[in-house]
């Protein structure tokens, strides 16, 4: 079982923090579909800007369950250890550091995966923000900033003499982005290099491919980021085919149905009928990217600004979806 501080994390299958998608109403759907712990969005540590909508949005975690993770992002060890103090008077049981995305606007600013070229900032960071709370703080990085740089054992043992508590390592490098297929060599020496807990991520897409990558690195969990975005399921079928080793039935239309209106009800209570709406597009895009006619009904649905109309819009079109499965028997 993984343990991160004082927090026993039933399922080893995780959700990864993903901006712009693993806001509160989807982590507290992937919580129900089985996930064992969920991280935020990722905040900036600048907290001159943390008064803006989104950023308010971002640090709600009322009514969620234990434990909190809140992810932070920066480049400066006394503004992360700050951000990270004020997200546990927030309520954040878990501060997990970001040095694992790639996206340029992120890594201009010495901040993610960058920093991974500045193996001694790496260590100021953790060493200022493991100072700063009395909570767990845990890291996310990538395999290294380049293939020919891979340092991910050297930023792997840092972090464990700094007092991270678990490690999240994303098989690829910084400069691979999201190209080509997740290596799990680098994970593997992590694994065997450092005591901490490790969570692998990256390419994690099936339960099969969570048990393989388990078993070759030995790590002690699964992370699981784009693979959830439509399909959060995922965690129950991977939680599923690890403790048992068979497959979880999935959900049937009817269940997919409910899954999505549910979660599109979520999101227009929590980001209002305007923007709600808004946001509920690309999740629906999502959702449905594998179903019959579902070019022409996103066309349609792009269109909808209402939470009424996105709703009788989704039962109309899973009404087809169900008619027609049910002609085909």
């Amino acid at each position: 079982m993984l343990k991160i501080g004082p927090y026993q994390i039933k399922s080893p299958v995780i959700l990864a923090p993903m901006a712009g998608v693993t806001d509160r109403p989807f982590r507290r759907l992937c919580l129900q579909m089985g996930a064992g712990m969920v991280v935020s969005e990722m905040v900036t540590s600048d907290v001159r800007l943390w008064n803006t909508r989104k950023s308010r949005l971002r640090l709600d975690h009322s009514g969620e369950p234990e434990p909190r993770s809140v992810q932070i992002a920066g480049g400066d060890p006394e503004m992360m250890a700050e951000a990270a103090r004020r997200n546990a008077e927030m309520g954040a049981q878990i501060i997990d550091i970001n040095m694992g995305c790639p996206a340029k606007k992120v890594c201009n600013k010495a901040a993610g995966s960058a920093l991974m070229k500045d193996e001694a900032l790496v260590k100021a960071i953790l060493i200022a923000v493991v100072s700063a709370v009395d909570i767990p703080v845990t890291l996310k990085i990538r395999t290294g900033w380049s293939p020919d740089q891979r340092n991910g054992v050297t930023i792997a043992r840092i972090a464990e003499d700094c007092g991270i508590q678990a490690l999240a390592v994303h098989g690829r490098t910084r400069s691979c982005m999201y190209r080509g297929e997740a290596e799990y060599d680098t994970l593997a020496e992590i694994c065997s290099t450092i005591a901490i807990p490790v969570i692998a991520n990256g390419d994690i897409t099936s339960p099969e491919k969570a048990r393989q990558v388990l078993d070759y690195t030995g790590a002690q969990a699964v992370m699981i980021g784009r693979a959830a975005q439509g399909r959060p399921w995922i965690f129950q079928e991977i939680a599923h085919y690890l403790e048992h080793g068979e497959h979880f039935k999935s959900p049937s239309t009817q269940s997919v149905q409910d899954i999505l209106l549910g979660h599109l009800h979520e999101l227009h209570s929590f980001y209002g009928d305007v923007m709600g709406p808004r946001i509920a597009r690309k999740h629906v895009g999502w959702y449905l990217q594998a179903t019959e006619g579902a070019a022409a009904f996103r066309t349609m649905f792009n269109q909808l600004e209402t939470p009424t109309a996105q709703l009788a819009g989704i039962k109309e079109y899973f009404a087809h979806l169900i008619e027609g499965k049910e002609c085909a028997a």
